[in-house]
């Protein structure tokens, strides 16, 4: 399968590209949490994705010190892109939240959604990619 595998720049650029993200986070106690969430990323950069320091996730990410994230193309030809790596927790700012949502809403729906989110992102997560698993399937056809 290494000729379905993608370069360093394709697969940054795929991941920067906007997608439902899965997180998964050991758990001592079971198999490990996958969720999914929204995400950004910039090719060289780190992953970010917010949530709340009290949630499972959170809770988990903060004991764990370590994820991975995965993100795919739903359609044809599918592809997807996995990155592991450390994680770092800080506060979020009311910027962070806007941000994401006016990412993944629209300017007006993010903007919209902040504002009358019940739920508070409290943190960001940084992933720090360092392992990186690629497959794509649109390399067959070529």
């Amino acid at each position: 399968m290494g000729e379905l595998n993608m370069s360093r720049e394709e697969r940054e650029t795929f991941l920067a590209d906007l997608h439902v993200g899965v997180i998964a986070v050991e758990r001592a106690d079971g198999p490990p949490l996958a969720a999914p969430v929204w995400y950004r990323y910039s090719p060289g950069g780190v992953v970010e994705i917010l949530t709340e320091r009290t949630s499972i996730k959170g809770r988990l990410l903060d004991a764990a010190g370590r994820a991975s994230i995965c993100a795919q193309r739903e359609s044809l030809p599918y592809a997807y892109v996995t990155v592991e790596g450390p994680v770092e927790i800080a506060e979020a700012t009311l910027e962070d939240r806007t941000d994401m949502a006016v990412r993944y809403l629209g300017d007006a729906g993010g903007r919209q959604y902040v504002e009358q989110s019940p739920v508070v992102d409290d943190v960001v997560v940084r992933i720090t990619p360092e392992r990186w698993f690629s497959v794509d399937y649109g390399k067959l056809e070529q």
